[in-house]
């Protein structure tokens, strides 16, 4: 039961991802009015970096791939765990009224992360 639910949260974690980088690339979600001006600056300032918005947008479509597939589940936490820490940082300092969510959502990967720790081992020996 325990392997079902993981699958389910990663798939679904993967997804959620997907929907992130797609997003970025082709604007279909609605903009949100009700931003704290603190968070509108800083995504003001995102976008004055011409290359970043791609960048990101491009590790949360791989990193949302390679979590739903198994096998490199583990791969795709390195991947987009980066882009977490920058969402977990954003919503500490500017938005802290999206901490909920984003304390799920990192439970999700620390969860894959534990499971999969066997597999970063190389990386630190």
């Amino acid at each position: 039961m325990k392997k079902i639910i993981f699958n389910i949260l990663s798939v679904l974690f993967g997804l959620l991802l997907l929907n992130g980088g797609f997003a970025k690339f082709f604007h279909y979600m609605p903009e949100q009015k009700d931003l704290p001006p603190a968070l509108m600056a800083d995504n003001a300032a995102f976008m004055e970096i011409s290359w970043l918005m791609p960048l990101v947008a491009v590790a949360e479509i791989l990193g949302g791939i390679l979590i739903i597939i198994p096998k490199t589940r583990a791969f795709g936490a390195v991947v987009i765990f980066p882009v977490m820490v920058g969402v977990a940082l954003t919503h500490i300092t500017v938005a802290p009224s999206g901490l909920p969510m984003v304390a799920v959502i990192w439970a999700i990967l620390l969860w894959i992360i534990f499971e999969n720790w066997k597999k970063y081992l190389p990386m630190i020996r």
